[in-house]
């Protein structure tokens, strides 16, 4: 398999590099999943592409049917651990639909009834520890 596209600025790659911190969940050959420290709802997880791919129209034909499979895996082990009443599997392309960081990736996104959740959430940092503990738990599930 040839070499993935990288960009040593781009926080993802760091992290999926092992240069940055992250509470990971999973990691395969091409999709790399951790819990997201800016949480949407508790339980919020994010699948990245292992390649630097600034979106979906630029991302291999590969990288976005690994990070389906992997957005799939990520999602029955966070609706095992929440118990949400269902989950959006969101993917933002561009700055008019909020994506935040230009690097190919879906967010898992555990909902609750009557949460009147907005898509275009603002970056609050999460309890640190609460999303570890909750990383651990999703991780024994898969």
């Amino acid at each position: 398999m040839a070499a993935l596209p990288h960009d040593a600025g781009c926080i993802f790659c760091k992290i999926v590099k092992g240069e940055a911190p992250s509470f990971k969940l999973y990691e395969d050959e091409l999709t790399f999943a951790i819990m997201d420290i800016n949480p949407f709802m508790h339980g919020h997880a994010l699948v990245l592409s292992k390649g630097h791919y600034p979106n979906l129209h630029a991302a291999s034909d590969d990288s976005v049917a690994a990070v389906a499979r992997t957005a799939k895996k990520i999602a029955a082990a966070v609706d095992d651990a929440v118990k949400p009443d269902g989950i959006n599997i969101v993917q933002a392309n561009g700055q008019g639909a909020a994506q935040s960081v230009l690097h190919y990736h879906v967010h898992v996104l555990p909902r609750r009834l009557g949460d009147n959740a907005s898509l275009n959430w603002s970056l609050t940092p999460g309890d640190q520890d609460g999303i570890a503990r909750l990383a651990a738990d999703i991780r024994a599930r898969l």
